[in-house]
């Protein structure tokens, strides 16, 4: 039977795919498929079913073919009118061969994300919790810095110059006065910083490298200073077992992990990230056990009842309810209700407890953020504490 497209007969470059050596074939589609004849004579017939366009064409006015059986040989067609004529007779010319079947497909993407998992929830964490044990303290107070200042401005709704730190020389001298009197400095890996940020914000966290955060908000909540020593005690726990420094590189793992899986995250988003964590901050639940249980005993050290942290948290619950997060480094954690049992459990029955502050201090520590000259806005430098 005669060929209607004899006509359509032309060359292309034909590789056999053996050597890098290209031969110019003659090509001549025929009803039964593609014939190449040879530059020595002979001839090859590629049946029409398995001609393949060959994917990821750099010129999309060429042609390049290949056979399904045979995954080197290749053949470049530049004329359009045979170009045509090929891609008229080739109906499984964009066949994909070989694919993968979609079952398999969902065990290789089951076993990526279990990877995934593994990595962030299993090998990073362990990673983080050796790291914190060798980081050197200046390693963790640089990334306190940072993200103590990422905080401020974040929170900072001028976006300007961050939020204000509490200035008041009275306000600051009895925080220092009630840290002094629990007194953790032969626990403590480093120095502690002590901030109280002018924002209305019911939080309170811990730092890399010991800087501890008070809102205004928590202070004007707590309705002791008992209250607020709880509070500090519990933070100074988190600074003695390092969690903010294991919990910032943690964070920072599972970023980079997500980073090169589906794109570069910048340093400065990272750094933001992490602050937003930290104010956020949700320690695992053994962590948050044992910043109560040192609190509870630190407390119970200097003469404060234990029970302060389960009245602060009791009150609040009350008031706002679990599932408000007002609070979100005490509320976003379950089971509150035997952290609250906890503190009441620790307390002595044959001790009188004292009191933290005197009456003045207290005052004085309830209006940190409204000093007698004025705003509170000096820079961090210029005002910052160093507790012993």
């Amino acid at each position: 039977m005669t060929d209607r497209v004899a006509q359509q007969t032309g060359f292309a470059d034909f590789v056999h795919g053996e050597r890098a050596f290209v031969s110019r074939v003659h090509l001549q589609p025929q009803s039964a498929g593609l014939m190449i004849e040879m530059p020595d004579g002979s001839a090859l017939l590629w049946p029409w079913a398995e001609v393949r366009r060959l994917p990821d064409q750099a010129d999309p006015s060429n042609l390049v073919l290949g056979r399904s059986d045979n995954k080197l040989a290749r053949l470049y067609l530049r004329d359009a009118a045979l170009i045509a004529e090929v891609q008229a007779h080739a109906s499984q010319l964009k066949k994909r061969d070989n694919m993968v079947p979609l079952s398999k497909l969902l065990v290789w993407a089951g076993g990526a994300v279990a990877s995934v998992v593994t990595i962030i929830f299993v090998l990073v964490p362990l990673m983080a919790a050796q790291l914190a044990e060798i980081l050197p303290p200046e390693g963790e107070k640089a990334l306190g810095d940072a993200t103590f200042e990422q905080i401020r401005t974040a929170l900072d709704e001028t976006g300007f110059t961050g939020t204000p730190i509490c200035d008041d020389p009275a306000g600051n001298a009895a925080m220092q006065a009630m840290y002094q009197r629990l007194n953790p400095a032969s626990d403590l890996p480093y120095g502690v910083q002590i901030h109280v940020l002018d924002h209305d914000m019911v939080n309170a966290f811990a730092l890399p490298g010991g800087r501890i955060v008070f809102f205004r908000g928590l202070i004007d909540q707590a309705e002791t200073a008992e209250e607020v020593a709880a509070v500090l005690a519990h933070e100074i726990g988190h600074v003695v077992h390092r969690d903010p420094t294991r919990d910032a590189l943690r964070s920072a793992g599972s970023l980079g992990v997500l980073g090169l899986l589906f794109g570069d995250f910048a340093g400065g988003t990272i750094t933001l990230f992490l602050a937003n964590q930290l104010v956020n901050a949700s320690y695992s639940q053994a962590a948050e056990a044992t910043a109560d249980a040192y609190a509870h005993a630190l407390l119970d050290k200097a003469d404060i009842s234990p029970s302060s942290l389960g009245t602060m948290f009791e009150r609040l619950r009350a008031e706002y309810g679990d599932a408000e997060g007002i609070i979100a480094h005490f509320m976003s954690h379950p089971q509150m209700g035997a952290r609250i049992a906890a503190s009441q459990a620790a307390v002595s029955t044959t001790r009188d407890y004292g009191s933290i502050l005197s009456g003045l201090e207290w005052a004085a520590l309830q209006a940190v953020c409204t000093p007698e000259t004025g705003a509170a806005t000096q820079p961090d430098d210029a005002i910052k504490k160093s507790w012993p």
